[in-house]
């Protein structure tokens, strides 16, 4: 009995370990592919180029991307436009009848809704990979013929982001965790040693103070702490289940409680937000150049980092996404009713439509607490940074992701192995020997 107890556990935990290898080692091929360059430009002279603006949009999309596009990598544009014809196939899956009656059909329609966000996800990063190579070529750092040079770099970065959306799949179908999610976050951990030796390197210099560089740190510790915080905050709705009646025997009524967060929209908002505000002005920004009336360079500096049209836009859209997604994933209606078929009821409230409309009240005010904790906490390091004089981007959305992601990346740990356990429990020796007899 002991040896068939050790074996169980060796397999319930080399499962898991199997998993986790898997997800490293996609990581690692992750890491590898943001180092290998794309051809035809010249490395030290685009590196320059960057350091000149890559505190703004630019820092921005070179922290989704890890690092990909200060090295112009195949992976440059990164995961981003998957996230973007996510967002535009969600939205027009509320609007179009097709799309909604798609929706409603289950694993079939899914796996429709799935390749048309795949087409899409092809088509902006054609788009995208033409806006990177304009801007690229515009540097003077290409060292290839311009028709050759478009062809490799469209190539190259739209194959790198239809093979991280595979990596990504790949992920959360044998690894553990959301896959695009830990794609992201493993860009940002890549990015925190440079970030790191660059605060040391402008203390040893002279550059910023040694209390500034103490107050930068400890604000990002005082933040991670914030967001722990509110991840962990819900609030818990009673329920009461009847005593119920079956054939001669009878359920006790018990008591429980229904547990909503205050953040039930994750990390979606912000890097929907985010995507949304980059793609048009990183456009604004490539081919504000060529407008002769300069209004597109006017547009593309008031959604720079630290001015306020950037500020109230990023806010505006996190607000929204948070309710948009929250929209989507829960359904007032749907738990009101499975509330009433199981037989179970909220004290002081009918249930049916009464409790529907309790519920809903309930999950609306949550979000609007947890779109204001959002917003602030993607904003109060764009104030810092303006205020302080940062040299270097400093993001409360890349904080926000990285934490978030991690706690959940450890109950999605937890979850599975108690899953394990209780499978274990069923197929064990007691209850082999009952099914025998």
């Amino acid at each position: 009995m002991a040896n068939q107890q050790s074996s169980s556990g060796l397999s319930k935990f080399g499962d898991l370990k199997k998993r986790l290898l898997f997800l490293l080692g996609a990581l690692v091929v992750f890491r590898i592919g943001a180092h290998i360059p794309v051809p035809g430009v010249d490395a030290v002279a685009l590196a320059k180029v960057y350091e000149s603006a890559g505190n703004g949009i630019l820092g921005m999309l070179n922290m989704f991307s890890g690092g990909s596009l200060e090295r112009f990598s195949i992976f440059a544009i990164g995961i981003m436009p998957y996230i973007s014809a996510s967002i535009i196939v969600q939205l027009a899956s509320e609007i179009l009848p097709s799309l909604k009656a798609l929706k409603k059909e289950g694993e079939a329609g899914r796996k429709i809704i799935t390749k048309y966000t795949r087409y899409g996800t092809v088509l902006l990063a054609i788009l995208q990979s033409m806006g990177v190579a304009t801007f690229v070529f515009q540097q003077g750092v290409v060292v290839a013929s311009q028709v050759e040079f478009y062809i490799s770099t469209i190539a190259c970065l739209v194959t790198g982001t239809m093979f991280l959306m595979w990596l990504g799949e790949q992920i959360t179908e044998r690894g553990i965790g959301n896959g695009i999610s830990l794609i992201i976050t493993a860009g940002i951990v890549s990015g925190i040693p440079a970030g790191i030796a660059q605060l040391v390197a402008l203390t040893t210099q002279g550059a910023m103070s040694i209390l500034m560089a103490v107050s930068i740190v400890t604000g990002a510790f005082l933040l991670i702490y914030i967001v722990v915080y509110f991840e962990s905050a819900q609030r818990k709705i009673p329920v009461h289940y009847a005593k119920r009646q079956f054939g001669n025997g009878a359920m006790q009524g018990h008591n429980t409680h229904m547990p909503f967060k205050l953040n039930m929209a994750g990390v979606i908002p912000p890097i929907f937000a985010s995507s949304i505000i980059l793609f048009p002005s990183t456009l604004l920004g490539w081919f504000g150049n060529a407008n002769v009336n300069g209004w597109l360079q006017k547009v593309s500096g008031w959604l720079q980092h630290g001015q306020p049209a950037y500020i109230l836009l990023f806010a505006a859209t996190i607000v929204f996404f948070c309710y948009f997604y929250t929209a989507l994933v829960f359904s007032p209606k749907e738990m009101a009713d499975n509330l009433k078929k199981s037989g179970a009821f909220v004290p002081g409230i009918r249930p049916g439509e009464q409790t529907s409309k309790y519920l809903e009240k309930v999950v609306l005010r949550l979000t609007l607490f947890g779109a204001l904790y959002i917003t602030i906490i993607c904003l109060i390091p764009e104030f810092l940074t303006t205020a302080l004089n940062v040299p270097f981007y400093l993001g409360g959305t890349s904080l926000l992701i990285l934490v978030v992601v991690t706690m959940d990346f450890h109950t999605q740990i937890n979850s599975y192995r108690m899953t394990r356990q209780y499978e274990d429990l069923l197929k064990g020796p007691d209850m082999k020997s009952l099914s025998r007899k």
